[in-house]
């Protein structure tokens, strides 16, 4: 993947119809899932927003796609409360062959912007919960979550908020039990970037000014 900030690879199967999600600059964007298979056999449903000028009537549920482009994410605002939504933001799209190897590669250099959650689970397995700013055009950003495991959760665990990072990985969903009462649970879905690697960016020291005589 070319060296930008933010970089997303994926291909699957297209497992849902096209949604009309917004205009910008007089441009349509529709959304839509695409289902990534894991090397262990797990599939990821995935939300995808691609623009119409990518999608035309040449894509159909089922077929079987690559997109590339970034992860995006925005706030969505529901009963006085604020979720921060992700989705794979398409800059190309083309067909593959069903037999393709499957692609899931994320690459990120940003800011971690919370302190690290970090944890051990009852069988011993260290993870490690980062939120990563990653910058873009016309001064926004996205934030985007991140989950190490093992070695790289004990890394994460040694950063500092505003540490710059480097992280490859893979986008996965994960689905999650919410209790709303003593008796009602109801499951969800959350969306982040699983990491393989991690790296800490140190900046360059700036050139002390000599002084004049």
């Amino acid at each position: 993947m070319e060296a930008t900030t933010n970089n997303a690879v994926v291909s699957g199967r297209i497992a849902s119809g096209f949604e009309y999600s917004h205009e910008a600059y007089g441009e349509r964007f529709f959304t839509f899932f695409i289902e990534c298979r894991r090397l262990s056999g797990i599939n990821d449903i995935l939300p995808v927003t691609v623009s119409e000028r990518l999608t035309g009537s040449d894509y159909k549920p089922d077929d079987y796609v690559e997109i590339t482009g970034q992860i995006r994410s925005y706030n969505s605002y529901a009963d006085g409360r604020t979720k921060l939504i992700l989705t794979i933001f398409a800059r190309d799209m083309c067909h593959i062959d069903p037999t393709d190897e499957p692609k899931n590669q994320i690459e990120l250099n940003g800011f971690i912007c919370k302190p690290c959650v970090y944890r051990t689970t009852p069988f011993g397995r260290k993870i490690a919960d980062i939120l990563l700013a990653v910058n873009r055009s016309y001064n926004k950003s996205d934030y985007i979550p991140c989950i190490c495991w093992g070695r790289n959760a004990v890394f994460a665990n040694r950063l500092e908020t505003g540490n710059n990072i480097l992280l490859t990985g893979r986008m996965q969903s994960r689905i999650y039990q919410k209790k709303l009462s003593e008796t009602e649970v109801i499951e969800k879905t959350a969306y982040e970037v699983s990491v393989s690697r991690a790296e800490l960016i140190i900046p360059e020291e700036k050139p002390t000014e000599l002084s004049k005589h």
